[in-house]
């Protein structure tokens, strides 16, 4: 038997609770795929990205709703084994991918401080632009559950607002197109234990400015952010989750203050509390 056929049992057997049904659940919840779509599967290299196309890879197989796939790898100045690592991972998965090229890494090392928004940012530019050079509605990336949590805890301890990763989201600059998250309700530690049971070994994050700092993942705010849940999870187990779904619930009645996506317009408390506030005694 190919190793990929066991490799794609085992998301569909194995880690059918934990990974694949968050998978199929996320992307039903928020409506991420819809017929006819043509979707650009961004892979990093890393673990989850290269989870998240086995798992469309699959998808597109026993879906009812027919729709295309591109596997595109972008290359941002990786170097030469990093890049093998990803040509290896990509035919022992069984995924053909489509690799380009860019000079990101040579941009981001010149700035000042850490370079990572800048080279998200570009990333992102990017790879909607091979999507669309390739005739996709969609980019698919590989953020998960922790990512989105860790999110709205970061933004809240160092930028002071509630914000997080959406599953679902449309280009402001490239008309028409869409960004989709499929692995939105798959957690890390569950990526990690299917990794390890496949025995597959995955690019971390790659660029110049992480090889040439060797403590710069040690002082990561995201780092910083995934034991603070960790440490809450000993409290209570269910605190990640609890997290998560406090996101889908907001009780906007009993906030101090908001901003409206679209326009950016600022709703304070004495403005709501003029309008809709009413106190029972």
């Amino acid at each position: 038997m190919e190793k990929y056929v066991e490799i794609e049992r085992s998301v569909i057997k194995k880690y059918r609770k934990t990974i694949w049904n968050n998978f199929v659940g996320a992307v039903k919840d928020y409506n991420l795929i819809e017929q006819g779509d043509k979707i650009a599967v961004c892979i990093s290299g890393g673990k989850d990205s290269m989870l998240m196309a086995k798992c469309m890879q699959q998808l597109q197989k026993y879906s009812a709703v027919p729709f295309e796939l591109e596997f595109i790898v972008m290359n941002p100045g990786y170097n030469a084994a990093n890049s093998e690592l990803i040509n290896h991972n990509a035919k022992l998965l069984n995924i053909p991918i489509k690799v380009f090229e860019s000079d990101i890494f040579n941009v981001v090392t010149t700035v000042e401080g850490s370079p990572c928004y800048l080279c998200a940012r570009m990333r992102r530019g990017h790879l909607y632009a091979k999507a669309k050079e390739l005739g996709c509605n969609k980019i698919a990336l590989g953020h998960h559950f922790d990512d989105a949590i860790e999110t709205l805890l970061m933004s809240m301890m160092y930028a002071s607002e509630i914000k997080t990763m959406l599953p679902k989201l449309r280009s402001t600059n490239f008309e028409g197109m869409q960004l989709i998250r499929p692995l939105y309700k798959v957690k890390e530690r569950d990526i990690i234990a299917w990794s390890k049971y496949n025995d597959l070994r995955f690019l971390a994050c790659a660029c110049k400015f992480t090889e040439k700092s060797a403590h710069y993942e040690g002082l990561s705010k995201r780092k910083e952010i995934k034991g603070i849940i960790e440490n809450l999870r000993q409290y209570n187990p269910q605190a990640d989750e609890n997290i998560f779904r406090s996101m889908h619930n907001v009780n906007i009645g009993n906030v101090v203050g908001f901003r409206e996506r679209d326009d950016g317009k600022v709703h304070e408390f004495n403005e709501m509390f003029e309008k809709n506030f009413k106190i029972e005694m």
